[in-house]
């Protein structure tokens, strides 16, 4: 039995309902946690009938970073558009199937799987169900699948950025980094970090040292789960004990086991991914530089809007600097600290990667 999250407009300002999907077309051992409402923004659109519906990978949607960020988008177009949304919250990856399936039964319109780790699920639902519209996030099917819409991100160019700001930031010349689980999603934002790094020692001359991962023999340090903040905080603990002043950790909630580690450091800084964690995870404002921000919000708001026009245009949306489906977050309480100096060679190293005249793949290897 599994607990299911709808959210759909109503005249009421807060409906509250606990809706239990039992068992629909899953397996008795499929597991989801949520808990069920209806709502309505105060200015919401007027309702149309279109039904978009979320299946999280294990991290859940509160996790704080891109399942939060995916719920984002389905949360705005409800506002906006006038939709219907449902949620499903994967605790295992067992879950990912039988969630897609019960999403298919009740009818969704559009069913958004959020994460690399759901490819095989959603590529096996899809193909069975030729009708039925998907979009998920960080993963592009080759050959595409007519009835399925990529979302994934140049995570590579906004996180060369964050690389650029570590190095300039550092005071030791090391800055450390490492991932959640070794998947192309999770390692192109740290090849991104080591190109940045590359690109601003070949700048200045210095030799700013990233730990962490390797993009030459690609190995690193990897918790092995998006879920276990300890791993995160041993992790950190160790590549702070290693000598780097600043952590950027590219996994999830086990990121805020990486945060408390910097925090009680003391001398350190954290760089966030994926949304502004200044502001998603109160409590680390002191350490916290910036976020690289991978807008998912904007790619599923997208997603839906295309489905609800019709058939997908094409097979394939990719957020970029100059879309803004990727960026870097303010410094914030941080803001003084960086040289005006840095900042502005940030600017000009997002323009140069917006225009090609830099790319950054070119710096994932030290010359």
């Amino acid at each position: 039995m599994r607990k299911q999250r709808w959210l759909g407009p109503s005249a009421a300002l807060f409906t509250a309902a606990l809706i239990l999907a039992a068992c629909q077309g899953a397996s008795p051992s499929a597991s989801a946690s949520s808990a069920a409402s209806a709502s309505a923004p105060a200015s919401a659109a007027p309702s149309i009938k279109f039904l978009a519906c979320e299946v999280t990978d294990t991290g859940g949607v509160d996790d704080k970073g891109f399942n939060q960020n995916a719920h984002d988008g389905l949360l705005r177009a409800q506002s906006e558009l006038g939709i219907q949304i449902a949620l499903l919250e994967s605790t295992a990856d067992t879950d990912y199937a039988p969630n897609i399936n019960t999403f298919i039964s009740q009818g969704c319109d559009l069913i958004v799987t959020v994460g690399f780790l759901l490819g095989d699920a959603t590529k096996a639902a899809a193909t069975a169900n030729p009708n039925q519209k998907f979009a998920i996030v960080d993963y592009a099917y080759d050959p595409p699948i007519p009835n399925v819409l990529g979302l994934v991100f140049d995570t590579k160019s906004a996180s060369m950025l964050q690389g650029y700001l570590a190095a300039g930031m550092s005071q030791t010349g090391i800055v450390g980094t490492f991932g959640g689980i070794q998947i192309s999603p999770v390692t192109d934002f740290m090849d991104g970090y080591v190109a940045g790094v590359n690109y601003y020692n070949k700048q200045k001359g210095t030799s700013v040292k990233v730990i962490g991962w390797d993009p030459a023999t690609a190995t690193g340090s990897f918790t092995g789960d998006f879920t276990d903040q300890n791993k995160g905080r041993t992790t950190a603990e160790a590549e702070l004990q290693a000598g780097a002043d600043v952590i950027y950790a590219v996994a999830g909630p086990v990121g805020q086991g990486a945060m408390a580690a910097v925090l009680d450091a003391g001398n350190a800084y954290f760089i966030g991914v994926d949304v502004d964690q200044y502001i998603s995870v109160p409590g680390f404002e002191s350490i916290m530089l910036s976020s690289e921000l991978k807008r998912i919000d904007n790619a599923v708001f997208e997603a839906i809007t295309e489905a609800i026009a019709g058939p997908f245009p094409s097979n394939l949306y990719v957020g970029t600097l100059a879309n803004d489906g990727v960026g870097i977050a303010p410094y914030h309480d941080l803001d003084s600290k960086v040289p005006q100096a840095l900042k502005d060679e940030i600017t000009a190293l997002k323009a140069a990667l917006i225009d090609g005249s830099v790319k950054a793949d070119d710096f994932k290897v030290a010359s």
